[in-house]
């Protein structure tokens, strides 16, 4: 994920979504949930990033039942996701230098 800079925010929450098999509405709630209602992701912004995440490899289809599919992160999602992670918390640490500025 490095080489492609860093992660949209609904990208990040997609991955972090799918650390557990979901279909679409699924992941629309639990994206809701996870962020305590700040983010409210659209199905036509899911549907694009799950296309997207598909074919960078990110996600995989894990089930498809009729005409629900779920879906579930690879291990290359997993890292990538861990990276952002951790690129983010970098972030944060750094910004606590504005706790001291008056």
């Amino acid at each position: 994920m490095a080489d492609a800079g860093p992660m949209t925010e609904a990208m990040y929450y997609v991955l972090l979504a799918l650390t557990e098999p979901d279909h679409g509405y699924g992941l629309m709630q639990r994206i809701r949930e996870i962020t305590s209602g700040r983010v409210i992701m659209g199905p036509g912004t899911l549907y694009g990033l799950i296309t997207k995440l598909t074919k960078t490899g990110y996600i995989e289809l894990s089930r498809e039942e009729e005409r629900r599919k779920t879906y579930l992160i690879t291990e290359k999602g997993k890292r990538a996701l861990l990276e952002e992670y951790t690129r983010l918390k970098q972030l944060v640490e750094d910004g606590r230098r504005l706790e001291h500025v008056d």
